[in-house]
């Protein structure tokens, strides 16, 4: 065993954890097997030029845990091995962005480091989904799935009926449905959702007096963007437009040399139209959150940082979320919350 041991003596970590965490994990690879005699407090003190106390501590500690065990005149064994085998988990979610990212470190973050997550892309891609959840079939105890796909004239849907079939294929009780639960799925399993329609419903009435303060809104909703939004975003926008008469118009994209008027408020969903928008403000020198308004989509550190107001899911909640009842072993459908964040930018 000694060879796999590794102690560091420049760390701060203390050289008695420093033994715990080196013979948990040569467990946890393999290196050490179950009823693996293991070297004495002694021995392993003058292997390693450690105190007798310190290799004494950690022995202890792992005598707790019943990892190790020790018979009398005999020495040091390991005992068990599944206390420290890891949950083995996959994450797929169907394109890489900061928001996503959010989510997913929050959720490795919180799920604690007795884990191990696989993160997978799919890119809103039909096929490319299936492949991969066909792939890792039976490989993992939990599969975290954000199901968001494309049609061939890139039109967003829900899911397909391939795609429900090979998810009804997993065990319910490994199961995480997230973001986007309209999938039909029954049962007891684990579903935390956006929604869209609603969301950006409610987040705008919030913001309503100052919104009302604008001559028109303009969504930029991206009609054949490469990884599609929920057309219920859609749906939201002009269902709160309607209700308080006001004026609005839908374009697909911010146009280069797109006409700006002093009383528009826009509304982004896409990062490349928000900074195509403010570039533009800029040449023709309006002025942001006065002579024009900026909402965007989806809350992100940068925006954060550049004053921009937004409507947005708690990401990093959604993550914890998840994690919480892996844990927990919990069941039910939690809505996340989404929020109005008014900043300098209306």
């Amino acid at each position: 065993m000694i060879k796999f041991i590794k102690i560091d003596e420049n760390s701060r970590v203390p050289k008695y954890k420093q033994i715990v965490d080196s013979i948990i994990f040569n467990i946890s690879i393999g290196n050490l097997k179950i009823d693996q005699k293991i070297p004495s407090i002694n021995m392993f003190s003058e292997d390693f030029y450690i105190s007798r106390d310190t290799v004494e501590k950690a022995y202890n500690i792992l005598k707790e845990r019943k990892v190790i065990s020790s018979i009398r005149g005999k020495g040091y064994y390991i005992t068990r091995t599944k206390l420290i085998s890891k949950i083995n988990i996959l994450f797929l979610i169907n394109k890489l962005s900061s928001y996503k990212m959010t989510t997913y470190n929050s959720f490795v973050n919180s799920i604690g480091a007795n884990s191990h997550t696989d993160l997978l892309i799919y890119h809103c891609d039909e096929t490319l989904f299936l492949n991969l959840l066909d792939k890792n079939k039976g490989a993992y105890d939990y599969y975290v799935i954000m199901p968001h796909f494309k049609t061939e004239d890139l039109k967003h849907v829900s899911y397909t009926d391939e795609v429900v079939k090979a998810i009804k294929r997993l065990p319910k009780e490994k199961l995480i449905i997230m973001d986007n639960i309209k999938l039909g799925m029954d049962g007891e399993i684990i579903e935390i959702y956006q929604d869209f329609e609603n969301d950006i419903y409610n987040a705008l009435k919030e913001g309503l007096t100052k919104i009302v303060t604008y001559e028109k809104l303009i969504l930029i909703y991206p009609e054949n963007a490469v990884y599609p939004y929920p057309r219920r975003i859609l749906h939201g926008f002009k269902k709160f437009c309607i209700e308080y008469s006001l004026n609005f118009e839908i374009l697909n994209e911010v146009y280069d040399d797109m006409i700006l008027k002093k009383g528009d408020l826009f509304i982004t969903i896409e990062e490349s139209d928000l900074v195509n928008l403010v570039k533009q403000m800029r040449d023709d020198e309006f002025v942001l959150g006065k002579e024009i308004g900026i909402i965007s989509y989806n809350d992100t550190p940068l925006k954060e940082l550049l004053g921009i107001t937004v409507i947005s899911t708690d990401f990093k909640i959604m993550g914890e979320t998840a994690s919480r009842m892996i844990l927990n072993k919990e069941k039910g459908k939690i809505k996340i919350p989404f929020n109005f964040i008014d900043r300098n930018s209306i």
